[in-house]
């Protein structure tokens, strides 16, 4: 597949998940490389989109450390139940937070940060990563965007 997106703005939100997952499927298919698939899913998402920050953290020992991302800088490294990513870390379990502001114990990477949803990776019933989307609009993610981008985690699993 060329490294070209065809997204379609005038579809609903899950319509334009149905048409993004395939063409991250087909990008990613035939690269054996972790770093460049998360690379292109990140900036796929941002792309069709316009989240404000989108990445994957990896889990490395007893913390979460950033993995390729698109956005403003971030947070290098979270400690497992701390913030939204260490959340759903330790739930093993999509977190969506519709006002970081009213989220216990939320890390502000970055002030202009809204509303979040984490998405964990799990491989053999053990998280490896969580998948971050941010928005610096309140109340941006709905149960489409879990629905769809927990449908993603399968194929993000299989690169770990």
């Amino acid at each position: 597949m060329s490294e070209e997106l065809h997204l379609d703005t005038t579809l609903t939100k899950a319509e334009q998940y149905r048409q993004l997952l395939p063409q991250i499927e087909a990008l990613t298919t035939g690269e054996p490389d972790l770093t460049a698939n998360l690379a292109n899913t990140a900036a796929a998402l941002r792309q069709a989109f316009g989240f404000f920050w989108v990445g994957f953290y990896l889990v490395k020992d007893d913390e979460l450390v950033l993995g390729p991302f698109q956005g403003p800088i971030a947070c290098t490294r979270i400690r497992r139940g701390k913030g939204v990513c260490g959340a759903s870390w330790e739930r093993a379990a999509t977190v969506l937070v519709p006002d970081v502001e009213q989220f216990p114990g939320h890390i502000a990477c970055s002030s202009d940060s809204k509303s979040e949803i984490v998405v964990p990776v799990l491989k053999n019933g053990q998280v490896v990563a969580v998948l971050d989307v941010d928005s610096d609009q309140l109340n941006d993610f709905d149960h489409d965007d879990q629905q769809a981008l927990e449908q993603l985690m399968p194929l993000v699993a299989g690169w770990f």
